[in-house]
């Protein structure tokens, strides 16, 4: 699976980064904790390695804590990377995210310290600024891309933030990390196989969260050998049904992907690093336990 999806308020977007970058002092990066490597655009490594930089895991309830855990240890013991795990409603969470940010700048305090937030779509940018300000002044919502334009927010401390729109690149390869971008949200359902991604997301969660599965579906008496046979189960024991009893699998596609995306299923992460590896930096690796 490969998936082309670039609104053309994207590219605006890539030269509006471009531009403004150097013109801040901080960069936050949102990333998706159940997929923090998946989920980190290249452009953001490239634009900001003159930048203070920290990678903020974001969703963080919903990821498997203990991989989580592995992936601060990943990124904190590299070179001039900071990263924190949030959960983006809570103002603690983002507070300490925030200053731990600021806390890298040389700072005159006279002067207003300009911080650029930036991530993929759907990451939880606008929460977790939202949550900041202590009041709603950017758009949230469970689709991706719903910021279309630059936002900046006087925050205290003498602090501004500024929320960019999501930016994916033109071409999503390998197959892996598109459909666990699809899988997490990343991604405009108009752009998608629901059936592809939820035979996708049935094997995962088989392969590596069997119990979660079964404490989910209480009907399942066992695991499916097949994916397919997942997503059907699913979709019979729901009433999603066409005429003559058959599964509806689209809405039975569209029901475990829902599931997992709300965290349902239980707190689950779809990659783990690869200490070994230094120099590919957007290599995915399946979670093995």
């Amino acid at each position: 699976m490969t998936i082309q999806w670039f609104p053309g308020h994207m590219l605006e977007t890539k030269k509006l980064l471009k531009a403004s970058v150097s013109k801040v002092d901080a960069v936050l990066e949102v990333l998706d904790a159940r997929l923090p490597q998946g989920s980190a655009n290249p452009l953001v490594n490239s634009l900001c390695r003159d930048r203070a930089w920290i990678k903020v895991l974001n969703k963080s309830d919903l990821a498997d804590p203990e991989i989580t855990a592995l992936w601060l240890d990943y990124f904190n013991t590299r070179s001039n990377t900071r990263a924190l795990a949030v959960c983006g409603s809570q103002k603690k969470d983002t507070a300490k995210a925030l200053n731990t940010c600021v806390s890298q700048i040389k700072r005159n305090k006279a002067r207003k310290i300009k911080v650029m937030v930036v991530g993929i779509p759907n990451t939880g940018k606008s929460t977790i600024l939202n949550t900041l300000a202590g009041k709603k002044i950017a758009k949230t919502g469970n689709v991706p891309a719903v910021t279309r334009h630059q936002q900046r927010t006087s925050l205290k401390n003498n602090i501004d933030i500024y929320d960019t729109p999501g930016i994916l690149w033109p071409v999503i390869e390998p197959r892996e990390r598109a459909l666990s971008l699809a899988a997490s949200g990343a991604i405009a359902d108009t752009a998608l196989d629901h059936y592809e991604v939820a035979l996708f997301a049935a094997d995962f969660l088989m392969a590596h969260y069997p119990d979660r599965l079964l404490e989910r579906y209480s009907f399942l008496t066992k695991i499916p050998d097949e994916a397919g046979d997942l997503v059907e189960a699913i979709g019979a024991s729901s009433g999603c049904l066409k005429k003559g009893g058959i599964v509806n699998i689209q809405k039975a596609s569209q029901l475990l992907i829902q599931d997992l995306r709300s965290g349902k299923i239980g707190r689950i992460s779809f990659e783990t690093p690869d200490l070994d590896e230094m120099e590919n930096e957007n290599e995915i690796k399946s979670y093995t336990p």
